[in-house]
């Protein structure tokens, strides 16, 4: 199970408006507000061309009763552009039952259920939640921010090697009929300048920023 679970504050959000995207929300999942069903139907269609290539992910067709139990698991963010949500992602912190090594390891965060909505894809929201995820990793004291992908995906492969992230691993999950890149980075060694940065925020609003990590 993994650990550093963070305790849900329902107002926290960053907030941001970027060229080509317009107002870019990124905040808590909030079940008195927003639905598992339709965060699983954005991850269905975020995992599509890897079904199409034949790497059934979980999250290719899984539950929205699978995406809430996975979601709990961690913290649970999306992102929101003019008000509908585009994006999602949940970090884990150290995971000691996990069949992956890297994940076990003390000072490793994960990322998991990490999807953008087909026609939001290469506008820079992918981007900007790994450089958040980074952040909460380094708030946390975890040295690492790690994650899986199908090893067939060369266009993933291609993104996360471009996004600064070094394949450490490769592992076959069990159920999946293919193997598994695990990549890994270094967590934000200035959390706060990573994902303003990313984001396209002012650097000088880190007061604001840190409300959203407990």
């Amino acid at each position: 199970m993994s650990t550093r679970h963070a305790t849900q504050r329902q107002s926290d959000s960053i907030i941001c408006n970027q060229p080509g995207i317009g107002r870019l929300v990124l905040r808590r999942f909030d079940p008195q507000r927003d639905s598992w069903e339709r965060l699983t139907q954005l991850l269905h269609r975020a995992f599509a061309r890897l079904a199409s290539l034949g790497l059934h992910c979980a999250s290719v067709d899984q539950a929205a009763s699978a995406t809430r139990a996975r979601a709990l698991a961690g913290d649970c963010f999306v992102a929101l552009c003019n008000g509908r949500i585009v994006g999602t992602m949940t970090i884990e912190g150290r995971d000691s039952a996990s069949p992956c090594e890297h994940y076990r390891r003390h000072g490793v965060a994960s990322l998991h259920q990490f999807g953008i909505e087909p026609g939001w894809q290469g506008r820079g929201i992918g981007r900007a939640l790994l450089a958040f995820a980074q952040r909460w990793a380094a708030a946390r004291g975890f040295t690492q921010l790690a994650l899986d992908t199908p090893f067939p995906a060369a266009h993933l492969l291609a993104f996360y090697r471009a996004e600064g992230f070094s394949l450490v691993d490769v592992v076959r999950f069990a159920g999946r009929g293919y193997d598994s890149a695990v990549f890994s980075k270094p967590a934000a060694s200035h959390p706060f300048v990573s994902v303003r940065r990313a984001l396209g925020l002012p650097l000088a609003r880190e007061a604001h920023e840190a409300s959203i990590m407990p």
